[in-house]
């Protein structure tokens, strides 16, 4: 099969396009470069069933007939999206729609992905695909929770009233070589603070919980669910659930690191707590995450300690 998945150059991107390959399909990659990189497509260079071409989905565009279309374009840390927070409300509005229009003229599957943040700071715990979400509409955060609530409405309303094979998964927090060492989220923070021999920083009194899924479990869920019927959508992320103060203290484990941990103010909207409720992945989909933090920090130092050296 020939198929386009936006964000290309980016963390997960990149992954699930290694994926599909993987599978014999012929990829075709379009992302603008905003905060994706080339260098996480660069193993692809020769690989003659994928192509690549830059551009930004926020404008009409064409790249012929594709059988799926995996929509994973939009800054996605809190770093990013806050400083290119009109792009990302666009990419989430207009670049969605575009994407779903190629899905539509060709008669594609069509798969979005979407993100835990629409659940904002969760009343419900875990949390469940049936909750409506606790997101305040005009703070920091809003510019993305608003951008990946408003894809979800856009691609059920292609999927109601034209009919296009849409699926949608509800990521969560998610860390593995590729991921962008200055983006602010935990994982790398605090594993490129600790290999710097820098302080660890912890928000708030650390005591805010996360669930970290390894970039290979993810991706598997993806192509699982994107073969699946299910268009309503699915949680796919790890439900073990660690505090910030936790996490920072297996990462100085991991790596021996005699680094402090200092505190500061939590950021405004930061969720207190994120876990997911995968119950129906695993009864939809047979899935379930089987790479443990640990393990998962370990198959992700090599790459860190790269970039390290890289910014020296």
């Amino acid at each position: 099969m020939r198929i386009l998945v936006t964000g290309a150059a980016g963390f997960l991107g990149s992954h699930l396009c290694d994926a599909l390959l993987a599978e014999g399909n012929e990829v075709v990659g379009v992302d603008n470069l905003c905060t994706g990189s080339m260098a996480n497509l660069a193993h692809l260079k020769t690989e003659p069933r994928f192509a690549f071409e830059k551009r930004d989905i926020s404008l009409p565009f064409d790249v012929g007939a594709v059988g799926y279309v995996f929509n994973f374009a939009s800054p996605a840390s809190p770093v990013d999206y806050m400083r290119l927070g009109v792009e990302t409300l666009r990419v989430g509005s207009v670049g969605t729609m575009n994407a779903l229009d190629v899905a539509k003229k060709y008669g594609a599957g069509f798969l979005q992905a979407s993100t835990s943040e629409c659940y904002g700071d969760p009343e419900v715990h875990p949390q469940v695909e049936t909750y409506w979400g606790n997101v305040n509409p005009i703070g920091p955060r809003s510019v993305y929770d608003e951008a990946k609530r408003f894809s979800e409405a856009t691609v059920m309303a292609y999927h109601r009233y034209y009919g296009v094979k849409t699926r949608m998964v509800r990521i969560f927090n998610t860390y593995g070589p590729r991921l962008q060492a200055n983006d602010g989220r935990v994982i790398s923070n605090l594993m490129m603070q600790a290999l710097r021999g820098e302080s660890l920083t912890v928000y708030g009194d650390g005591s805010q919980t996360r669930s970290f899924c390894y970039v290979s479990d993810l991706i598997e869920g993806i192509v699982r669910l994107a073969k699946s019927d299910e268009a309503l959508p699915v949680n796919i992320g790890n439900p073990t659930e660690w505090t910030i103060l936790e996490c920072a203290k297996e990462i100085q484990a991991l790596l021996g690191s005699q680094s402090s941990i200092v505190f500061k103010p939590l950021p405004q909207d930061d969720p207190k707590q994120r876990r997911p409720d995968i119950s129906k992945a695993k009864t939809l989909l047979g899935w379930e995450p089987k790479v443990a933090l640990r393990k998962g920090l370990e198959m992700s130092v090599e790459y860190f300690k790269k970039q390290v050296s890289s910014k020296q």
